[in-house]
């Protein structure tokens, strides 16, 4: 439907989008030799890592978002509809005691 310069790793879909993970290859040769790298070399194109938005009705990429840096591999996507200002927490600080909170299961002794 669309060309991707990354090695799709999760998908989600809102609407009429499909929001797709694009991936870099890593170091080993495990992802070599697929369609991606003559497709790469037609377009004269780098692999990236980031998200790509495609009309699902067109097929157009609608926009995008490229992650550069020390990131290079995403695994998954997910959609939050109504979410403003979705936040990560991190497991290295204390943060996670306050925010984070599980009731307990209905029946559980």
């Amino acid at each position: 439907m669309a060309f991707c310069p990354g090695y799709l790793r999760g998908m989600a879909f809102h609407g009429h989008y499909a929001i797709v993970g694009l991936s870099k290859q890593r170091g080993s040769s495990t992802l070599s030799g697929l369609a991606l790298d003559d497709g790469l070399r037609e377009r004269d194109a780098d692999p990236r890592c980031g998200l790509h938005i495609i009309d699902l009705r067109t097929g157009d990429v609608v926009h995008w978002l490229r992650i550069e840096g020390v990131i290079e591999e995403l695994y998954d996507v997910v959609v939050m509809p109504g979410v403003r200002r979705p936040t990560a927490i991190g497991f290295v600080t204390d943060e996670i005691r306050r925010v984070i909170s599980v009731a307990p299961e209905e029946g559980a002794t």
